[in-house]
């Protein structure tokens, strides 16, 4: 799922400006409700903050909430359409993604980011989440036992670890397991060792960004 944490209050605040009196904050209720980030307890909490501080200010602002199943999706947006209308500015406490597909549907409006997106991840513990794929176009888990060295090694080395992992722990962030350790030692649970013995090619990066924006198209759904 996609991982996001909520700006600074300050950072909003002032991304927000003074030219507003009304504003509606739009939560979204798929991964960033997951990752803690902009569900309908995030969005209602932010809300209340921004009240308290409005008032501290002698700022008469109405704020409006809401939460919709998927901001990536127009058929959720179409249910808030008479908020969006009804309010001065927008702020979306979904991924990029959601906040671009509001100002696609609703491109008259001013919309703004209330959350930084961070990366693919999974859950791992109550409140924590650890990246695990980059969206690279070209997925190599088969080649690796299912453990991605593309997004968990620190170098996204192909072809084994580098020399400074000591003791399965990554150089760069001793807290982070070294993916190379890891993939090692599934290797050797599959008795599959020799199968790492094999030169991996270069990366082919060209499904990755190459070309600018990736679509992908579903043929049952489209005629040629």
């Amino acid at each position: 799922m996609l991982v996001a944490e909520q700006k600074n209050v300050k950072e909003i605040i002032d991304m927000l400006g003074d030219d507003f009196e009304k504003l509606l904050i739009v939560g979204c209720g798929t991964c960033v409700t997951v990752s803690m980030a902009g569900g309908e307890r995030e969005v209602n909490s932010l809300a209340e903050v921004l009240r308290t501080y409005y008032a501290s200010q002698g700022r008469d602002v109405e704020i409006e909430t809401d939460t919709v199943k998927r901001q990536c999706d127009f058929e959720f947006l179409d249910d808030i359409e008479e908020e969006i209308n009804r309010n001065d500015l927008v702020l979306s406490l979904a991924c990029g993604i959601g906040v671009q597909h509001l100002v696609e549907r609703y491109p008259k409006k001013v919309v703004l980011p209330g959350l930084n997106t961070s990366f693919y991840g999974a859950t791992t513990a109550v409140g924590e989440w650890s990246e695990r794929c980059i969206g690279c176009g070209e997925c190599v888990l088969d080649k690796y036992f299912g453990i991605c060295p593309v997004a968990r090694c620190a170098k996204g080395l192909l072809n084994g670890p580098c020399g400074g992992s000591q003791n399965g722990e990554c150089e760069v962030d001793p807290d982070t397991d070294c993916a190379w350790e890891l993939i090692y030692n599934r290797a050797v649970e599959l008795d599959k060792l020799d199968e790492l013995i094999d030169l991996v090619e270069p990366k082919n990066w060209e499904v990755y960004r190459d070309g600018g924006p990736r679509t992908l198209v579903n043929k049952e759904y489209h005629e040629d």
